[in-house]
């Protein structure tokens, strides 16, 4: 078995757990923010939000260029406090709802993958969660 090198990229949102549980994993407000830059977008998504259900979520460049989907499997539910899935090669994901009142803290590891660098990784999972973060806050 493959030992993964923990990444973790955190988040306060400033909006009640409620709402940011809701947005975080329903597939019409997921398409909305699931990807890292204004080049992406996330054209579609699927959500069966339970412990054994599947996720996916299409990532793609807008100029066609590129794209790939995001699915995985998930281990855990806590609603409005935890939510662990597998990738499909295996690599682990925990994220963390820590209710504040008005705000929400999002803390989301994920196992590295060996193919880009922790930084690249790092940057791009936080990229997505600040896009995440502008989203609720501004809808």
């Amino acid at each position: 078995m493959e030992i993964f090198k923990e990444v973790t990229v955190e988040t306060t949102v400033k909006a009640p757990v409620e709402k940011v549980w809701e947005y975080w994993t329903e597939p019409t407000h997921i398409t909305k923010w699931n990807f890292a830059s204004e080049e992406w977008h996330s054209p579609f998504a699927e959500n069966d939000l339970r412990e054994g259900g599947k996720f996916i979520s299409r990532m793609e460049a807008k100029d066609g260029s590129f794209g790939f989907d995001f699915e995985g499997v998930y281990d855990e539910i806590k609603l409005h406090k935890l939510i662990a899935y597998s990738m499909a090669d295996g690599r682990k994901v925990k994220i963390n709802f820590n209710d504040r009142g008005n705000e929400t803290e999002v803390i989301e590891t994920f196992d590295a993958e060996t193919t880009n660098s922790i930084e690249l990784q790092q940057q791009g999972w936080q990229a997505i969660l600040n896009n995440f973060k502008k989203y609720v806050e501004q809808t």
